[in-house]
């Protein structure tokens, strides 16, 4: 066999047929899925990364949008669209304050240890906080710190920047986009946490979520 024909044997499909098997894998697919496994299903020759470029494009202005989540990739509805969705993702029950600051502390300051996370909050962090957002699948534990003791740090997954619609954690709000939405608005001064406020000052520490 020439070495003409041994290439042709492996010539990669059309740039065309390669975009509809990175849609259909994708479509398909619940998880978001990184390029490397894109083309371990995919034909020999075929670039998945090229086809995701090219498929990007295409949907740009439709009623769904190829994102990047991370170092993976997936389908996902609009943003401009989401309130047609929210019949099936409206929230019955809330995280609690302590649970929100906690995400917040790891999202903006990650990688970050718990004696970290306590202080800026000021006050100690119950395991059941770390363990709820843990199971939520929206932190997990990052690499230990080289210093005494070599404590665990804390980073948020990718699970947390596809449910925020988020490419990475550089794309969350800055301060000026939080006091726009209103999130800053009327709080407390820093280190100033009331037993009203912070459920775990209560007794009731193991409860995580608060009733609407």
């Amino acid at each position: 066999m020439s070495e003409s024909e041994e290439q042709s044997l492996f010539e990669a499909p059309p740039v065309g047929d390669q975009e509809r098997m990175v849609e259909a894998i994708l479509f398909a697919s619940k998880e978001a899925v990184t390029v490397a496994d894109l083309n371990a299903r995919m034909p020999h020759g075929a670039d998945a990364a090229v086809a995701l470029q090219h498929l990007r494009k295409r949907y740009e202005g439709r009623g769904v949008r190829l994102c990047r989540v991370g170092d993976s990739w997936a389908i996902r509805t609009a943003p401009d669209l989401g309130f047609l969705m929210q019949r099936e993702t409206v929230e019955h029950r809330k995280l609690s304050r302590a649970a929100i600051e906690t995400l917040a502390i790891v999202a903006y300051h990650q990688p970050v240890t718990r004696a970290e996370i306590e202080e800026i909050r000021g006050v100690s962090v119950s395991r059941g906080t770390v363990d709820l957002l843990i199971d939520l699948e929206w932190i997990r534990f990052g690499r230990r710190r080289m210093t005494p003791g070599r404590p665990v740090t804390f980073v948020v997954t990718a699970e947390f920047l596809d449910h925020f619609g988020l490419e990475s954690a550089r794309d969350l709000p800055g301060l000026r986009e939080l006091r726009a939405a209103g999130l800053l608005e009327n709080r407390p001064a820093p280190g100033y946490v009331s037993e009203e406020d912070d459920p775990e000052s209560t007794d009731e520490q193991t409860d995580m979520f608060e009733s609407e």
